[in-house]
């Protein structure tokens, strides 16, 4: 990076998150390749615009190399629930759209194939959408410009993307990866877009990732509705220097509550395996100091992934199937979005999974919604009650 705002060039850049070097968070190399020092290199840093105040990668020296994973049911789910939501709203109007797909897979066409929205064959389109798409744009301005130049006069833009207010209200430092080079507040956000001629209208919450935030915006000067004044309203709160600066801090409270649970569970003679080789639990492993011998292996339903293992460890990336028959005591789940579908899909797991948090490992409950928080590694009821 040349020391400048991705989306509006400005100079002054503030420090917010420094995890030093780490591996590359999308390059798992294959599992017989033995670990390297170079490996860990790669620094990995959240700067914000003091101009834009738009939070982004302040560099990136990885090549992408990410192999393509297979897209989590709670992904689709959160995708029809979306679209639905826009019709209701009286929104999808029009017949052609333009979708600007994220390299993590999944598309939203088959959905609004099922409206009558068929894909274009031509540079613009009356719905032009990006979920979770743009934040791999290094240049900021230029996609959100191509996005915009995309929509038709009296077109719809539609845009997801995973909330900075959340990143911050649940601690998730490790959200920050190579290749996410934004992290959008809906201010930011709003101001790139004016920047492209486009005005946010309005907007739906959802709890995917802990909070994710759809966009609709239009060309030309926008009259907010009630849904996006609540949200920046929201955000002024959450989003303070303060609570940004405490982001470093929880990078060294996760990863110790995490590396004490690794270690207690060796001491006990339990064997520990974790399910989802997400780019997000490569720097946490690795700052955690992980190894085959905390962590026995890693199992990703993507076969692209299932060979390998994760960057900077020698911690093989298996299959599900494996994991079962490995009979683990303790499965530490990198994704708690994806409990309810790991968890019904693999019943022989059952009251095995603790979920990744920043306050250190938590057993899922029946109900994860209403478990509470807990310290690291401790145990509950079925009920999702601590013991006491």
């Amino acid at each position: 990076m040349t020391g400048r705002c991705r989306a509006c060039s400005g100079a002054v850049l503030h420090t917010v998150l420094d995890l030093g070097t780490v591996p590359a968070a999308d390059d798992f190399p294959p599992a017989a390749r033995p670990v390297t020092p170079a490996e860990t290199t790669h620094p990995l840093r959240m700067v914000r615009c003091a101009r834009c105040e738009l939070a982004q990668l302040a560099e990136d020296d990885t090549v992408a190399s990410e192999p393509r994973g297979v897209e989590p049911q709670a992904l689709r789910d959160q995708a029809a629930d979306a679209i639905a939501r826009v019709d209701a709203a009286g929104l999808l109007r029009g017949n052609t759209v333009i979708e600007f797909g994220s390299p993590h897979g999944g598309s939203w066409l088959p959905l609004l194939a099922e409206r009558g929205c068929a894909e274009a064959d031509a540079a613009r389109a009356d719905l032009v959408l990006d979920c979770f798409g743009i934040m791999h744009e290094p240049d900021q301005r230029a996609a959100f410009a191509a996005r915009a130049a995309a929509v038709v006069p009296g077109g719809l833009l539609l845009l997801q993307y995973h909330s900075l207010a959340a990143i911050v209200a649940q601690r998730q430092w490790n959200a920050l990866r190579h290749g996410h080079f934004a992290y959008y507040s809906l201010h930011a956000l709003s101001l790139a877009l004016t920047g492209a001629g486009m005005g946010v209208t309005t907007a739906w919450e959802f709890d995917l990732y802990g909070g994710t935030v759809l966009v609709a915006a239009r060309r030309g000067p926008a009259a907010p509705d009630r849904t996006v004044r609540e949200i920046l309203s929201r955000e002024r709160e959450i989003i303070t220097p303060e609570s940004l600066r405490l982001l470093q801090r929880f990078v060294d409270d996760h990863v110790r509550a995490l590396r004490t649970w690794l270690i207690d569970a060796a001491a006990a003679g339990q064997r520990v395996y974790a399910y989802g080789a997400a780019s997000r639990a490569v720097a946490l492993l690795s700052l955690a100091g992980a190894h085959q011998g905390l962590v026995a292996g890693v199992a990703d339903v993507a076969p692209a992934k299932q060979g390998r293992r994760m960057p900077g460890t020698d911690i093989p990336i298996i299959s599900p199937r494996e994991l079962i028959e490995a009979a683990p005591d303790r499965v530490l789940l990198t994704l708690p979005d994806l409990l309810g579908e790991v968890s019904s899909g693999l019943p022989e797991l059952d009251g095995r999974w603790f979920l990744d948090d920043p306050r250190g490992p938590r057993k899922g409950g029946v109900d994860d919604r209403h478990t509470p928080w807990a310290a690291p590694g401790q145990q509950f009821t079925s009920e999702g009650q601590p013991y006491r």
